[in-house]
């Protein structure tokens, strides 16, 4: 079979996510969902998967309807064939298609191709800023089945996954629900949440969100900010004293992640390094912590080199130092500074790890989240607020 358009690693990708040993996927999906008493109610996302780029390679793996943005049919791309989409003026141009904006809608059970990866749902390319978005169309349910193999080991218990699904979900129509931006809700990241198409998904990562389906954490009948990260150190955090405002749900609780691999970490830096990637003192001969949280993450850091003195946000100093988190000390060894930290990530909500202990222990998903979250209820979405609002100062990352 011939597949014009896509390079021999998306081709064998393909057959491999649509042919396992002696099935096919739509059977067995088919097979996953069997245990799901009703459908779950279709909720439609718009994920950037490039945003502001100047070309995108995008195709489908069947027959595909391109359309332009008033829905008027300007052609169709073959099956397992593709386009790079590139801007021309104020239009977006596919082969010979040219228009302010673009769509790509698969026929039946199709894919597409948007960069370098498999997806569910359609594809809409426009222009934004100069250069092109990609945006994934995908109901939220899809969504999850990805989102939770990229966000979480698809091999980790059950209950801890079910715990990862509602989390998402939940993150993910809060984000809906307060996004402001006209065109997309999320992108593929931490900086949101991490979405790697078919490739994150498995038999488990649809088990786990066919099993909490349509279930979301709601605080006074709207969609929490569930945000979760890898692993705290021993003790999430009080959101108020990470970010801008306190949620009362977000409230740090007694972790248990001892046996994650990220739980204790050290890194050292000679003087003249912490230097070079802390900027403006030269080399570093001290550096003294000035603000933490209550839980000793670093807030502010006082920094003193050859040529003068500088404070640095532990925010920041996590990013130039690459640290896994801002919960460290910094102890003088020799000519050197050692940097010996705890967890993985903000320390906020859910911690990853800790589920997977708590899971292993006999803990259920319910148990799990209402650890980590305080005084959320968890209802069926088609029951809470999810209609789109204006953004709050207090939108953050679920999960870094």
């Amino acid at each position: 079979m011939e597949f014009p358009g896509f390079s021999v690693s998306a081709r064998s990708l393909l057959k491999k996510l649509v042919r396992l040993p002696g099935q096919h996927l739509w059977f067995v999906l088919l097979f996953w969902l069997v245990p799901v008493g009703s459908a779950q109610a279709a909720v439609e996302l718009r994920v950037a998967i490039k945003n502001e780029v100047k070309s995108v390679k995008v195709g489908s793996s069947t027959k595909a309807v391109v359309r332009n943005g008033a829905g008027r049919k300007l052609g169709e791309i073959s099956s397992m064939d593709a386009f790079y989409a590139k801007s021309k003026g104020s239009d977006v141009a596919l082969g010979s298609w040219r228009s302010g904006q673009l769509w790509i809608e698969p026929s039946g059970e199709g894919y597409v191709w948007i960069g370098d990866r498999w997806y569910r749902g359609s594809t809409h390319i426009i222009r934004n800023h100069g250069g092109l978005s990609a945006v994934n169309y995908v109901d939220l349910k899809d969504y999850l089945y990805s989102v939770v193999g990229g966000e979480m080991n698809r091999n980790w218990h059950l209950e801890a996954l079910k715990a990862q699904a509602v989390a998402a979900r939940s993150y993910a129509l809060y984000k809906r629900s307060k996004s402001s931006n006209p065109l997309f809700d999320l992108d593929t990241t931490t900086a949101t949440q991490v979405y790697q198409g078919l490739q994150s998904e498995s038999r488990s990562t649809h088990r786990a969100v066919n099993a909490t389906a349509e279930q979301v954490m709601t605080y006074n009948g709207h969609p929490i900010l569930a945000a979760f990260h890898s692993s705290s150190g021993g003790h999430t955090e009080n959101v108020g004293e990470i970010w801008s405002k306190s949620l009362p749900y977000l409230r740090g609780v007694v972790d248990y992640d001892q046996r994650a691999p990220v739980y204790q970490w050290t890194k050292t830096f000679s003087g003249r390094e912490l230097g070079r990637l802390i900027g403006e003192v030269e080399k570093v001969t001290s550096i003294l912590p000035e603000q933490t949280t209550s839980q000793g993450r670093i807030k502010m850091m006082k920094v003193i080199g050859d040529h003068g003195t500088t404070r640095v946000s532990g925010g920041k100093l996590r990013k130039v130092l690459d640290l896994r988190s801002t919960l460290f000390t910094v102890s003088a060894v020799g000519n050197s500074f050692q940097i010996a930290g705890k967890g993985f990530g903000h320390g906020i909500g859910l911690s990853q790890w800790g589920a997977r202990y708590l899971a292993q222990q006999g803990t259920n998903y319910r148990q799990i989240l209402g650890h980590y979250y305080r005084g959320v209820n968890l209802a069926s979405y088609e029951s809470v607020n999810i209609a789109n609002v204006q953004p709050t100062t207090n939108s953050k990352k679920a999960k870094d």
